[in-house]
C-alpha cells in the first residue's frame, strides 16, 4: 500500500515535533537533573532545581524586598545588595549550588580556588548565557580565548603608564570644570550648600572618558551615555525573563527599545570613527587614535573589524565611566562618614600639592588616598560577583566539575569575609592597607575589585589616576558631610550605585 505525499509530510513534522520536544525535556529537566546528582554526589549542597526557572525568581523577589527600604549607614550592605547568595552562604556554607534557570551554578569563596580559575583562562571562560547584555559592549571583556589574547593585545599600548600620563591634562581639565561649578554653587548660597553628588560625578566621569577615548567634550558624546544608562536599565529588567524560552526574540516595548538604541550608538560611533580614519593626522593621544594605530600595525588577518573596533569602543564609554563614577561617589559618602580619615587625606593633599595642580608625579605620591580608594574598593566593589562557564569536565581543588555548570565568585561577600579579613572586616579601615595589597590579603586573592590574573582589568590604572585627580581636586576646595537627607540605599544596576543619589553637604575652605 502506498503512502500518499501528505502522510509522508505528516510524519515528518511528527518526527520534527518529537525531536524538538526531546531537546527541550534535556534542557529543562534531564541535563539538569544529571548535573544536580553529579554535584550532590561529591557532596556539594544547593537548592533543589526548579524547572526551567531555577533560582531566578526567588532571588529577583529577594532583591525587590531588600530595595524596598533603606538601611543605616553602619549596616551590612550585603543584605540588600546580594540577599540571595548571603542567605546560602549562611545556610549552606562558602561552597553551593544555586540554580541560573536550567544552568547550575557553583559558588565558590575559596582563595586557592579563586587563584586557579583566574589564571586558567583558557579553561574556565565568559558564560554568554544572557545575550541580551551583549548590547551594552562586548569587546575585550568578553572575550575569550585566541580572541581575547589578540584584542588584549592590541589594546595593550593604550593603557601603558605613559600613554595614560600623556592624558591627565584632560583628567585635570574635566574634574576642574566640575568642580568650578561646585565652587559657584557653594558661593551662591554663602559657604556651604547640599548637593546631590552622584549626577555631577557620573557627568564628570563621561566627559574625561569622551576627552580620552575619543578627545571630544563631554556633550558631543552625551547621547551615547544616556542611552547605555537607559540600556543598562532595560537589560536588568529582562534578565528576570531570561528563562522564558525566546523572550528577547518577541516584539515587546522594552526589546523593541533596546535594539533601537543599540542602532543609535553603533551610528554615533561609526560616524566617529569614520571620522578619524579619514584624517589619519595629529597626535594619537587618545584611546582610539592609540588603538587604531595599533589595531593598522598588525600583520594582515591579525587585526580587528570596524565592527570589533566599534565594540571596544562601546567597552570604553561604559566600563571607563561606571567604575571611576562608583568608586569617588562611595569614597565622597565614607569620607563624610568618617571624617578623620577625609582629614588626614586633604593634609596629605595639601602637603604634596599645596594648591598647585596636580600632574602625574604629584598623584603618584598621594599614598593616603591610594589606601582610601582600595578600601572602598574592598567594601563597595563596583562588580559585586563574577562568572565563569565550564564547558569541559575540570578539576578544581577536590571538586570535578562537570561541563555545562557555571561558577559565580561574589566579590562583595570574598571582600567582605570576616575568615580572610578578620573580625573587623565590615569596618572601614583604610590602614589595613598602609603596605599594599598583598600585606592586607597575605598573599591570598582575597582583593577582586578589578579581577585577578590574565584577565585583570586593563583599565585599573587609568581609572585609579583619574579617581586621585578627582578627589584631589575636591580636597583642596571643599570639606563635606553627609546632609540630612542623605538616605544609604546601595543597589546594582550592572554596577554598585546610591539609589537615592549621594546628597552632601559642600563646606567651601
Amino acid at each position: 500500500m502506498e503512502i500518499s505525499s501528505a502522510s509522508m509530510a505528516g510524519l515528518a513534522a511528527l518526527a520534527v515535533a518529537w525531536l524538538w520536544i526531546w531537546r527541550f525535556l534535556k534542557w529543562v529537566w534531564l541535563k539538569p537533573k544529571i548535573l544536580e546528582s553529579r554535584l550532590r554526589r561529591q557532596g556539594l549542597v544547593g537548592t533543589h532545581y526548579t524547572p526551567l526557572v531555577g533560582d531566578v525568581r526567588r532571588n529577583f523577589s529577594m532583591i525587590k524586598e531588600a530595595r524596598s527600604k533603606p538601611i543605616n549607614l553602619t549596616d551590612d550592605i550585603t543584605p540588600r545588595v546580594l540577599p540571595f547568595p548571603l542567605t546560602m552562604l549562611k545556610t549552606h556554607g562558602k561552597t553551593f549550588f544555586t540554580w541560573l534557570g536550567p544552568i547550575p551554578a557553583i559558588t565558590i569563596t575559596n582563595p586557592e580556588q579563586i587563584k586557579e580559575v583566574f589564571n586558567k583562562v583558557y579553561d574556565f571562560e565568559k558564560p554568554h548565557t544572557f545575550p541580551l547584555a551583549r548590547l551594552i559592549a562586548t569587546g575585550l571583556a568578553n572575550y575569550d580565548g585566541d580572541k581575547w589574547a589578540k584584542h588584549r593585545k592590541i589594546i595593550n599600548p593604550a593603557f601603558h603608564l605613559e600613554k595614560i600620563k600623556n592624558m591627565v591634562p584632560a583628567f585635570y581639565q574635566s574634574c576642574s570644570e566640575i568642580v568650578g561649578e561646585w565652587e559657584r554653587l557653594v558661593s551662591d548660597k554663602g559657604s556651604s550648600c547640599e548637593v546631590d553628588v552622584w549626577p555631577w560625578l557620573v557627568n564628570m566621569t563621561a566627559d574625561v572618558i569622551s576627552r580620552t577615548a575619543f578627545g571630544s567634550s563631554y556633550r558631543e558624546g552625551q547621547r551615547i551615555f544616556q542611552l547605555q544608562a537607559e540600556l543598562a536599565q532595560l537589560i536588568v529588567q529582562a534578565f528576570r525573563k531570561a528563562y522564558i524560552p525566546g523572550w528577547r526574540y518577541l516584539p515587546t516595548k522594552s526589546n523593541r527599545r533596546m535594539k533601537e538604541i543599540d542602532r543609535e550608538i553603533r551610528a554615533i560611533l561609526s560616524g566617529i570613527i569614520g571620522k578619524r580614519e579619514k584624517a589619519r593626522e595629529g597626535p594619537n593621544n587618545d584611546l582610539l587614535g592609540i588603538l587604531l594605530e595599533s589595531n593598522s600595525g598588525q600583520s594582515k588577518g591579525n587585526g580587528m573589524s570596524l565592527e570589533e573596533v566599534m565594540e571596544e569602543c562601546k567597552l570604553f564609554y561604559f566600563a571607563g565611566q561606571e567604575t571611576t563614577s562608583v568608586l569617588l561617589v562611595w569614597t565622597m559618602v565614607l569620607l563624610s562618614q568618617h571624617q578623620d580619615w577625609q582629614a588626614r587625606a586633604r593634609e596629605e593633599v595639601m602637603q604634596v600639592l599645596g594648591d598647585k595642580k596636580p600632574d602625574m608625579d604629584s598623584l603618584n605620591q598621594l599614598k593616603v588616598i591610594t589606601m582610601i580608594f582600595y578600601e572602598v574598593l574592598r567594601l563597595y566593589p563596583p562588580v559585586v560577583q563574577l562568572n565563569r562557564a565550564v564547558h569541559k569536565e575540570q578539576k578544581l581543588g577536590d571538586l570535578t566539575l562537570p561541563s555545562g555548570v557555571h561558577l559565580s565568585l561574589p566579590i562583595m561577600l570574598i571582600q567582605r569575609d570576616t575568615e580572610l579579613w578578620g573580625s573587623d572586616a565590615g569596618e572601614f579601615k583604610p590602614e589595613r592597607f598602609k603596605d599594599g595589597i598583598s600585606k592586607a590579603t597575605r598573599n591570598q586573592v582575597s582583593f577582586l575589585p578589578f579581577g585577578w590574573g590574565p584577565r585583570i582589568c586593563i583599565g585599573q590604572n587609568f581609572a585609579l589616576i583619574e579617581a586621585k585627580m578627582a578627589l584631589a581636586l575636591i580636597l583642596q576646595r571643599f570639606s563635606f558631610e553627609l546632609s540630612p537627607t542623605y538616605i544609604h540605599a546601595p543597589y546594582t544596576v550592572v554596577t554598585i550605585h546610591p539609589q537615592f543619589g549621594a546628597h552632601l553637604v559642600l563646606h567651601k575652605l
